[in-house]
């Protein structure tokens, strides 16, 4: 089944985490990186790697983005990575295993939130589609990022991603500046009646970034995770922070 498969990742500027990322991805004949102008050294840790192919693209949307990888891939099933995912020895064990009926259009799996190789007990990260039939999804923008339409059954792995992004608060802060602009035009876009939970806790504004920083340090436990669980929580409470201000701005 491995070769069957192409890791497909998007990049800019993220040379604190595509060499490690890479390293895990040495079973693929081939790994697509769809560059964004990156203006540090990730194309040339990238190129070190004999089985990475880079395209350089400029950035306009993550959906036309993503959209543009796959049409790069050549295999029938991509593996959609972002560039701070560590994919384990036992998660490339278990796509090895698979032998997937042609009904089904994919896999999902779940993840561990990692701060600086520090595994949370738990995060706000949801499972995704990642292990995908070429043919059979089709990816669109939802506010800041993209989501993934899935044109048939998707099954779950047992095995879990690891998310662990090493870049700095500094960069977090401008990369969450630029995406809750945009999340704010969908939040303020959208009735009370079709929001989930969160949507509607986030068009209350200043209760937003307090509740969720509860949420995180008790219901999910970070508070039990020393600094790294302390540093998560602080990041999600900065992100909804953000994004209140954004829709206090409009709204005035």
């Amino acid at each position: 089944m491995l070769d069957l498969i192409t890791p497909l990742i998007l990049t800019r500027d993220e040379e604190a985490n595509i060499g490690r990322t890479l390293a895990q991805l040495a079973w693929a004949r081939e790994v697509v990186i769809v560059d964004s102008m990156s203006a540090d050294d990730t194309v040339t840790i990238a190129r070190r790697f004999a089985n990475v192919r880079v395209i350089p693209r400029a950035f306009d949307s993550h959906d036309r983005q993503w959209s543009f990888g796959v049409e790069q891939v050549r295999t029938p099933w991509v593996l959609t990575l972002d560039a701070d995912y560590f994919v384990p020895e036992a998660f490339v064990r278990e796509m090895a295993s698979l032998d997937p009926p042609p009904d089904l259009a994919g896999y999902e799996a779940a993840f561990v939130y990692a701060i600086n190789g520090r595994p949370l007990r738990s995060a706000l990260y949801p499972p995704r589609a990642v292990l995908l039939r070429r043919g059979a999804f089709e990816i669109w923008q939802d506010g800041h990022t993209q989501r993934v339409r899935v044109h048939g059954r998707l099954e779950r792995l047992r095995t879990t991603l690891i998310h662990d992004d090493r870049k700095d608060l500094r960069r977090f802060i401008e990369r969450q500046r630029k995406y809750m602009r945009q999340e704010a035009k969908k939040v303020r876009a959208a009735s009370w009646r079709t929001l989930p939970m969160q949507g509607r806790i986030r068009k209350l504004r200043v209760v937003a970034p307090f509740a969720t920083l509860f949420y995180t340090l008790i219901a999910k436990r970070a508070l039990l995770d020393g600094r790294a669980g302390w540093r998560y929580a602080f990041e999600r409470f900065l992100a909804e922070g953000m994004l209140s201000i954004e829709l206090f701005r409009r709204s005035r």
